[in-house]
């Protein structure tokens, strides 16, 4: 399991004010990425691999993702 008692937290600057329906990212974890509900901060989140984050990231970047 992936100790996130360090992890930097941050929304994305596109989040805008929306209530806060948001997710969060910490990208400061030697373990990878972690991800979580803004609204539930002690809830659970999801761990991706630094290599998953990346292609995750290049989906979304061309739009690559479908609904």
């Amino acid at each position: 399991m992936t100790d996130l008692t360090g992890a930097v937290w941050r929304k994305s600057t596109r989040s805008g004010d929306n209530g806060g329906d948001c997710v969060e990212v910490a990208t400061n974890l030697c373990d990878g990425v972690a991800v979580r509900d803004s609204k539930d901060p002690d809830g659970p989140c999801l761990l991706f691999s630094s290599t998953e984050w990346v292609s995750f990231n290049f989906a979304i970047r061309r739009d690559a993702l479908t609904r």
